[in-house]
């Protein structure tokens, strides 16, 4: 009799763990089949991307404030390098509403590889103010940004408007500051010039500024459907022969990056 119990108390146990391993497989079935058909979603309803980013333009340079001394020579303070960037949209020839902007904004900002000197931000840049520099502190990007998007025929191009059929890109400044302070320079080498090629007189080494940033470019069509792009840009200083030393640097990116529908 005893021994009858113990095998009972056996088969129960070993049928329990039967059931919850059956269990475990299953529900490990079901996440697995819900991922496939969520991902064949998302891929179907983006074949045809409605936006995309399919060029980024980079202009990199330098500034800095100085003072002129009696002894022929010149002191560097808040030496800056910027980039000031600009993001195409492109939303195709024919505009409709699902191809057309109801809101725009920029979100989730990181900075991936942070320079050796100086302290980076990331600003909105007005768009007649572009390759020029300028720091306003209230246009810092801290973790998001939004665009008033417009369908006029013109816009305020100093406050952060786009059009609302992708007409003028999205433009931004990196700007890291305070590079290098208190630093003189004798001035009868040749004359300065307030551009890149202050870095080389004043030493910097162009890996010592080197960064990377990310962000997500988020928007709404007169669908009300949304999509989301990352963006990652490497700051561009130099490339083969030519860099920001030489007195400015522009660089083009053709990164051909998607929008997926959320």
């Amino acid at each position: 009799m005893k021994n009858k119990i113990i095998k009972q108390i056996i088969f129960v146990f070993l049928l329990f763990i039967l059931i919850f391993l059956v269990n475990l497989v299953f529900a490990t079935f079901l996440n697995k089949l819900f991922f496939e058909n969520h991902m064949i979603k998302i891929a179907s309803e983006n074949i045809d991307n409605t936006f995309n980013i399919d060029k980024i333009i980079c202009f990199s340079s330098c500034a800095s404030d100085s003072t002129i001394n009696s002894n022929n020579t010149t002191t560097i303070n808040n030496l800056s390098q910027f980039t000031d960037i600009a993001i195409f949209i492109n939303n195709g020839s024919e505009h409709s509403l699902d191809n057309t902007l109801k809101s725009v904004s920029i979100k989730d900002l990181s900075f991936n590889t942070n320079p050796t000197l100086g302290t980076p931000k990331l600003y909105f840049k007005g768009l007649t103010d572009f390759a020029k520099f300028s720091v306003i502190e209230d246009k810092q990007i801290n973790s998001e940004l939004d665009f008033s998007i417009s369908s006029e025929d013109e816009i305020d191009f100093s406050t952060p408007s786009l059009f609302n059929n992708c007409a003028n890109p999205i433009t931004l400044s990196y700007v890291n500051t305070n590079i290098k302070n208190d630093y003189t320079i004798n001035n009868t080498d040749n004359s300065i010039t307030y551009d890149g090629s202050l870095l080389k007189k004043c030493n910097i080494l162009l890996n010592d500024i080197s960064t990377s940033l990310s962000f997500t470019i988020n928007i709404e069509n007169n669908l009300g459907e949304h999509f989301k792009c990352p963006v990652y840009i490497k700051i561009p200083l130099e490339e083969d022969s030519k860099s920001i030393y030489d007195g400015s640097y522009v660089h083009i990116y053709n990164p051909n990056y998607s929008f997926y529908k959320l």
